[in-house]
């Protein structure tokens, strides 16, 4: 499980991010016989200001205590962007202790996503499962199998190929999302749980997942391919739930008089055809957020 209990989590993240860079990003020759992908030890050691020997101490675990000063101009040198140099900082500076994430959904966000009838919303944790959702987000995702991990469910379920119109885009998103969400909350049993799982099952999410790439997902537009409703293109808009450490209220919604919520209005009667007596904002009980599991 690439940067998950390493023993040396803050070079396998040196490694991968100076993979990603290319010498012309930086302003550096790029010959023909270059032997590694990306940037050499020594390239990211002059950028950075400091000695190849250092740096290569700093990336095999030998030096274990960075200065700030060094791990920000490491940061410039890799290019990363705040979320990315934030978890550089995580992995290099000594840890400060962390709010443990929140598992239940406060019956207060409940009840507001009881209001919401006209968008589909739903409450995430820190490893992407699905706490809580209201009808329209239930009828949006009603091909998937299970509607239980997000990450479960594009990578696991042939569905997901389907549903979303780049599928490429989603599943980096996802990962991407989940490393930040590892990086807040680090050690944290239930993320561990959900990597291994998807380590040993997906190839698609390992590859993925070994490019350490850090974007905490707030906001985006997206393009589904809905089974009952067709396309819907919509905007997406995460939440945080400062009550609850982790947690995450996800709202879809469109422009008024856009083709995206005509698809909406056509959403919600197909929801309100099928929602259950017990209201919309309800707890996902059957997942495997609840059973303490994760399967498919």
């Amino acid at each position: 499980m690439v940067g998950m209990g390493s023993v040396n989590e803050l070079g396998d993240y040196l490694r991968a991010r100076r993979a990603m860079i290319t010498p012309r990003d930086v302003g550096l020759p790029d010959g023909a016989d270059r032997r590694v992908p990306g940037l050499r030890r020594d390239e990211v050691a002059l950028l950075a200001g400091v000695s190849t020997d250092y740096y290569i101490r700093l990336e095999q675990g030998r030096e274990r205590h960075p200065s700030e000063q060094v791990l920000r101009a490491i940061a410039g040198a890799l290019r990363l962007d705040g979320a990315a140099a934030g978890h550089l900082f995580r992995l290099g500076l000594p840890v400060i202790a962390t709010a443990a994430a929140a598992p239940t959904v406060a019956a207060e966000l409940l009840r507001l996503m009881d209001g919401m009838r006209d968008v589909p919303a739903f409450v995430v944790g820190a490893a992407q499962d699905v706490l809580a959702a209201n009808a329209m987000a239930r009828e949006l995702y009603r091909g998937f199998a299970r509607y239980d991990n997000l990450l479960r469910m594009i990578f696991l379920d042939p569905f997901a190929r389907e549903f979303y119109a780049d599928w490429d885009n989603a599943a980096r998103t996802a990962v991407g999302n989940l490393r930040a969400s590892s990086s807040q909350f680090p050690g944290n049993e239930r993320i561990e749980r959900v990597v291994g799982e998807l380590s040993v099952r997906s190839p698609a999410f390992t590859g993925l997942w070994a490019r350490y790439e850090v974007r905490p997902r707030t906001r985006e537009d997206k393009h589904f391919r809905h089974p009952h409703v067709g396309e819907l293109r919509l905007h997406f808009e995460a939440l945080a739930v400062t009550g609850a450490p982790g947690q995450h209220l996800s709202v879809y919604s469109a422009e008024p008089g856009s083709a995206g919520a005509d698809a909406l209005a056509l959403l919600r009667r197909s929801a309100e055809q099928d929602s259950a007596p017990t209201g919309q904002g309800t707890p996902i009980q059957d997942t495997p957020a609840a059973e303490g599991e994760f399967r498919s």
